[in-house]
């Protein structure tokens, strides 16, 4: 990792790659790249990343990617598992949906990652300050006045655009404030279990702009995650933090039955999401990964599964190739950003981003009757095979061979 000394003991800090940003993106990679014999050198300046609110479940092909990686006993148990979410609309039952699934806190999922580091020390508590980059060596000032050299270094600073900036890298926005999401604990007034393991429960209509609220365990409770696409200057949005129990009730009246009387635990947290990507990035010895590289709607889920594509391919695949001979060029570089899985990932995610608004807002006619069509066919689904069990899995497997 570094010469003489150890990281406390010298100016100079040597790796293989430098990894600056230590959240859910930068941990990871910091964590495959370093069980695969590389010397990596994880900066960022907190030693215990605080508790934001950003992804708090994952389920489906994503803990497939987690389970290839290698995290999935990890995450296991720093989360609270479930099998079966109920999904509602206006009151009524649309599907059940099956799967395994986990909802967890930011900041433990952070904890996690951080902790399949074989050495502990890769992680330096550091701010940086410069990064000086070229087709050899990487040179980045940190604020303490030390310096890192690496062959590459990889930009995993979620949407903080400071150190892109300074060089040249540049965001482009696609969709100014997007969405609003809002994240809060509940828990019934008497204190008794939910009768649900997890629920989804649809907007109503498109005028509220709600897509829709998700309610599943966390270690901490039951967690909800409330998604919208509407003006965060909204009034609804001030009412939502400061009376979110009636608030949610009023929005979404068919959630009555199944929350009974209840209440919010903790503080509600919201967030505005701009869609966003970077241009100017394509640079000599520096790669960006997640959200440095393009933003996702929380509400299309897909933000997990772009990040865990870029660690994927670029840790497993690009990294240690460019390694294995001399020179960080752009010809190196580019091959990462035009990858076909991740270039399939960025655009998949764009694409379910406006589907969900267009799903929940439109109300012209064409996406009226498109709306009604997509529930109906669900809810078909769901009654078919409660009648027939399992021929939904007999077909999607048959497809699928």
């Amino acid at each position: 990792m570094t010469e003489p000394g150890g990281i406390a003991g010298t100016a100079t800090i040597v790796a293989d790659i430098a990894i600056v940003g230590g959240g859910l993106a930068g941990s990871l990679a910091a964590a495959v790249l370093a069980r695969a014999g590389h010397r990596v050198a994880l900066v960022d300046k907190r030693a215990v990343h605080p508790d934001e609110f950003r992804v708090e479940k994952i389920g489906g092909q994503q803990l497939e990617m987690f389970r290839k990686l290698g995290f999935l006993k990890a995450l296991e148990n720093v989360a609270c598992r479930y099998d079966r979410v109920l999904n509602i609309r206006e009151g009524k039952v649309v599907d059940v949906s099956v799967g395994q699934a986990y909802g967890f806190s930011y900041a433990n999922l952070v904890a996690m990652a951080r902790s399949q580091l074989p050495d502990l020390s890769s992680l330096i508590v550091d701010e940086v300050t410069a990064i000086s980059c070229s087709d050899d060596v990487q040179h980045i000032e940190l604020a303490s006045g030390k310096r890192l050299d690496a062959r590459l270094v990889v930009l995993a600073t979620g949407m903080a655009s400071a150190l892109g900036y300074k060089l040249g890298i540049r965001r482009r926005v696609l969709a100014e404030r997007h969405s609003v999401s809002f994240g809060f604990t509940i828990a019934r007034k008497d204190g008794a279990p939910f009768d649900f393991e997890a629920l989804t429960c649809y907007g109503e209509r498109t005028a509220d702009g709600i897509d829709y609220l998700s309610l599943f365990p966390m270690p901490s409770g039951m967690r909800a995650n409330l998604f919208m696409f509407r003006d965060p200057t909204d009034p609804i949005m001030r009412e939502l933090r400061r009376e979110p129990e009636a608030t949610v009730l009023r929005l979404l009246p068919g959630l009555w039955p199944y929350l009974g009387d209840f209440r919010v635990t903790d503080k509600v947290q919201n967030w505005v999401m701009d869609l966003t990507v970077v241009e100017g990035h394509l640079q000599p010895g520096i790669v960006l990964i997640g959200d440095a590289f393009q933003t996702n709607c929380p509400a299309a889920g897909t933000g997990v599964a772009r990040l865990l594509v870029d660690v994927d391919r670029l840790c497993t695949e690009y990294a240690p190739r460019w390694l294995a001979s001399a020179g960080m060029g752009t010809e190196k570089i580019s091959q990462f950003y035009s990858d076909p899985d991740k270039v399939a990932a960025d655009q998949r995610s764009l694409k379910m981003a406006h589907f969900r608004q267009a799903l929940t807002s439109r109300s012209d006619i064409g996406w009226d009757v498109r709306r009604r069509l997509h529930f109906l066919r669900r809810s078909l689904t769901h009654r078919v095979d409660q009648m027939h069990p399992g021929w939904l899995g007999r077909v999607r497997g048959a497809l699928r061979a």
